[in-house]
C-alpha cells in the first residue's frame, strides 16, 4: 500500500449558533478543517416511540431498511427520507417515500428545516434536535490523492474516506454527479488497496446494449450463441485478484441486476452456455449518478442490490461546492497540456469560471480550460451563457427570402444542433446521462442526432418522427 497522509482532527471550536451545521475551522498545519454538529433523532410517536439516537456526520437516512435510524412502522419507506447538514442549513429531502415525509402538516420534497422541527413518516413521527456539541471530520493533508484534486475540507475528508475503504475489501458505491471524477475515486481505492498488483477492470453500464450486459459481465462459452466463436472471460473473471469498477450501475435492467447480485453475494459466476461455476476473487467498487435511494423506491433498482453495493458510501461534492478548488485543477490540467502556463488563458477565464455553475463539473473545467489555451478566441470557449444567445441575438442569420417555415426549420435545427453538442460534452457522450439531464428520453436523443448528421447511422424518415 501507499503510504497515507493522513490528519489527526483536532478538537473544532464549537459554534453557539445552533442554526450552523457544518462550519470550517482552523487548523495548525495551515489547512483548514471541517466541524459538523451533533444532532439528536427521538421518536416522539410511532411504533418506535421513545428510540433515541444521536449523530454526528454530514447525512443522515431515515427508513425501515438499512437506514441509520430505522424504523419498525410498516408505512415508511425502506429508504424515506434523509436529512443533510449543510453550510446553509439542515436540509430535508423525501427520497420518492410511498407515504411521503411532513413538517407541520405539509409534505415536503425538499425544505430547509429549522432546529426543533418534527419529522412525520409514516405513522411516526422524529423530534430533530441540533446540540451545542460537535465533532471534527478526518481530513487527508494534501490536496491531492491519486488522480483526484482538491483542497476544499469536503475534498479531504473524502481523501480520508478512500483511504480507510481501500484497507479492506468491503464493496463501496460512489454516487455523484456526471463529471465529478467517480473513476478516478474507484481507480485512487484500487491503487491504495493490497489488490494494487492485480487488474483493475471498468465496465460502464451506460454504454452497453441491454442484450450484451450478461456476456459483458459474465463471459460466453463457445457456441452459447450465433456468432459465439469463442470462449470468452467476462469482466468479473478479468478481474480476478483485483478489482472491478461497475460505473453507472443504475443503468442495469432489473432482470440483470438480479443475476448481478447472486455474483456479489457469492463471487461466483457461471458463463453464458456453461454448467461450470467459477469463483472469482474481486472486489467491487460501483458508481451512478442516479440517487439509487430514490430508483428503489420507484422500483426501478434492486433494493438487495443496492443494500449489497453500498456497504460503504462515497459522494463526490460537485465543482459548484467547491469553487476554491478551480485555481488547483485550472493548473493541473494546463500542465497537462505539455507546460501550458495560466498566461495562456484569457484575462477574464479565472473570473468567469468562478462565477460559472459548472453543471458538468470537473470534465466541463477540464475541456473549457483545454480550450481556452488551444483556442483563446474560439466563440465556443465561453464558460456562461452567450449574451447573444441569451437576448435573442444574431447568433444565425434570418434569410427573409426564404420561405418562412424553411426559415424557422433552420433556426430549429441550428438550436438543436448546438444544444445536443454542448448537451453531449458535458456528460461526456453519455446519452443515458445526456436524456436524463435535458428531460427527455433515449430515443429522443438518438433521433435528434440522426437527423442532424451527429450519428453515423441513416435519418429515420420524417414520417416516422
Amino acid at each position: 500500500m501507499i503510504p497515507s497522509a493522513r490528519c489527526t482532527p483536532p478538537e473544532p471550536t464549537v459554534s453557539n449558533d445552533v442554526e450552523s451545521p457544518t462550519w470550517v475551522t482552523s487548523h495548525q498545519a495551515g489547512m483548514p478543517g471541517l466541524a459538523v454538529r451533533r444532532c439528536r433523532l427521538e421518536v416522539v410517536s410511532g411504533p418506535d416511540a421513545g428510540l433515541v439516537l444521536e449523530f454526528a456526520q454530514p447525512t443522515i437516512l431515515l427508513g425501515r431498511v438499512g437506514a441509520d435510524l430505522t424504523l419498525t412502522d410498516p408505512k415508511v419507506s425502506g429508504l424515506h427520507c434523509e436529512l443533510r447538514l449543510q453550510p446553509e442549513g439542515y436540509r430535508l429531502r423525501d427520497l420518492e417515500s410511498t407515504n411521503g415525509t411532513h413538517v407541520k402538516g405539509v409534505r415536503v420534497v425538499e425544505a430547509f428545516i429549522p432546529p426543533g422541527a418534527t419529522i412525520a413518516i409514516g405513522k411516526s413521527a422524529v423530534v430533530f434536535t441540533p446540540l451545542p456539541d460537535a465533532v471534527a471530520l478526518p481530513l487527508w493533508t494534501e490536496p491531492r490523492l491519486g488522480g483526484l484534486i482538491g483542497g476544499a475540507p469536503a475534498m479531504r475528508h473524502l481523501f480520508e474516506l478512500i483511504e480507510r475503504f481501500a484497507a479492506s475489501d468491503a464493496t463501496v458505491l460512489i454516487q455523484a454527479e456526471t463529471g465529478t471524477g467517480k473513476e478516478l475515486v474507484a481507480d485512487a481505492i484500487h491503487q491504495r488497496s493490497p489488490r494494487a498488483g492485480g487488474p483493475f477492470q471498468v465496465l460502464d453500464c451506460s454504454a452497453i446494449p441491454e442484450q450484451l450486459f450478461e456476456d459483458q459481465i459474465f463471459g460466453h462459452e463457445q457456441g452459447s450463441f450465433t456468432g459465439a466463436g469463442k470462449a470468452t472471460m467476462g469482466v468479473f473473471e478479468a478481474a480476478h485478484g483485483g478489482t472491478l469498477f461497475l460505473d453507472e450501475v443504475g443503468e442495469l435492467p432489473l432482470d440483470v441486476q438480479s443475476k448481478l447480485l447472486r455474483a456479489v453475494e457469492t463471487r461466483r459466476i457461471r458463463r453464458l452456455g456453461s454448467t461450470r461455476t467459477i469463483t472469482c476473487d474481486v472486489r467491487i467498487v460501483a458508481a451512478t449518478n442516479r440517487d439509487l435511494a430514490v430508483e428503489v423506491n420507484r422500483g426501478t433498482f434492486r433494493a438487495d442490490l443496492y443494500y449489497r453495493l453500498a456497504v460503504a458510501k462515497l459522494t463526490i461534492p460537485p465543482l459548484r461546492e467547491r469553487k476554491d478548488d478551480i485555481p488547483l485543477l485550472v493548473a493541473a490540467f494546463l500542465r497537462q497540456l505539455d507546460g501550458v502556463e495560466l498566461a495562456a488563458l484569457p484575462a477574464d477565464f479565472m473570473e468567469r469560471a468562478a462565477r460559472h455553475a459548472w453543471p458538468g463539473n470537473v470534465r466541463e473545467l477540464k475541456n473549457a480550460v483545454e480550450r481556452a489555451a488551444l483556442l483563446p478566441h474560439h466563440p465556443a470557449l465561453a464558460v456562461e451563457p452567450h449574451a447573444a444567445t441569451q437576448h435573442g441575438g444574431d447568433w444565425a442569420t434570418i434569410d427573409v427570402t426564404t420561405p418562412f417555415k424553411v426559415a424557422k426549420q433552420k433556426l430549429v435545427d441550428e438550436f438543436d444542433r448546438r444544444y445536443l453538442e454542448t448537451l453531449l460534452e458535458l456528460h461526456d457522450g453519455n446519452i443515458s446521462a445526456a436524456a436524463r439531464a435535458a428531460g427527455i428520453d433515449r430515443m429522443s436523443i438518438y433521433k435528434m442526432m440522426r437527423r442532424l448528421g451527429l450519428s453515423d447511422e441513416p435519418a429515420a424518415p420524417a414520417a416516422d418522427e
